[in-house]
């Protein structure tokens, strides 16, 4: 008998469907090094030593929190999402990079952290699965509408369209707001230097390598990403390679736990 608690999508979503995935989890890698890119939104993750006591713990953490919000009950859903909130009311303060303030719940700084997680599974959805069409590429973005609710970010900040939110990103990152600051650098580095509490680790050198090579040029180069011909059709074969090994792999390997979890909780 299937459970009258499926959170706020259920298995019918597209949002389970997506985030599932393991390798659309990869893109979170990418949607990271976008995140701190931004000055202040590195800024507000440095106010909390995010990246300097166990960067890599309290990664994972987050990222289950953030996973919860889509596979967790209702009740699990709020709970991560007001964990989240907490964090971010308590942080604020003026960037010592652009002297401009800053605030957690920033709209203009939720949006930006929005967009990138967004844009970047459906693109590791797209290089690595490809079972999305437009409109359920759609779907994922409306859905995922009611995380950035829950988080407080208001849905008419969020462009209504994936197109449109494809071109904001892309204006934000033609602008001048993005810089790789230091702080944008001590990121980068968790992904070139693994710490010794980081596991799997040949694993974690692809999902590097593919994360700086599917970022927008102008920020690749900022952060110093080698790049050239070659390196781009080695990236394109290597992310084709998975796509179609990717059937083969067990569903035990390729499904997230949570989410497996959660379908077998609502069935019983």
């Amino acid at each position: 008998m299937l459970s009258f608690d499926q959170g706020f999508f259920g298995p019918r979503s597209v949002s389970w469907q997506v985030h599932g995935e393991l390798t659309v989890l990869f893109g979170g890698a990418r949607a990271l090094l976008m995140q701190s890119a931004h000055p202040l939104v590195i800024a507000g993750a440095r106010e909390t030593g995010f990246y300097r006591r166990s960067p890599w713990k309290r990664l994972q953490r987050t990222l289950m929190l953030t996973y919860t919000t889509t596979f967790g009950t209702k009740k699990e859903a709020r709970a991560a999402a007001e964990h989240i909130n907490e964090v971010h009311r308590r942080v604020g303060g003026v960037d010592p990079v652009t002297g401009q303030a800053y605030h957690g719940l920033d709209p203009d700084l939720l949006l930006w952290v929005h967009a990138t997680l967004v844009h970047s599974a459906l693109l590791f959805e797209k290089l690595t699965v490809g079972k999305l069409d437009a409109e359920g590429r759609q779907r994922f973005h409306e859905e995922q509408m009611l995380v950035a609710e829950m988080l407080e970010l208001p849905r008419e900040k969020i462009p209504p369209t994936v197109e449109e939110l494809s071109e904001y990103m892309r204006d934000v990152v033609a602008g001048d707001t993005l810089i790789v600051t230091d702080a944008a650098l001590e990121v980068a580095n968790l992904f070139r230097e693994f710490p010794p509490e980081a596991e799997w680790k040949p694993v974690l050198r692809a999902i590097s390598y593919w994360a700086f090579a599917t970022l927008p040029p102008k920020l690749r180069e900022a952060y110093g990403a080698p790049w050239s011909p070659a390196r781009e059709r080695a990236v394109r074969a290597s992310l084709a390679g998975l796509r179609l090994f990717r059937p083969a792999i067990p569903r035990r390997y390729r499904r997230l736990l949570i989410a497996e979890q959660a379908r077998l909780r609502i069935s019983g």
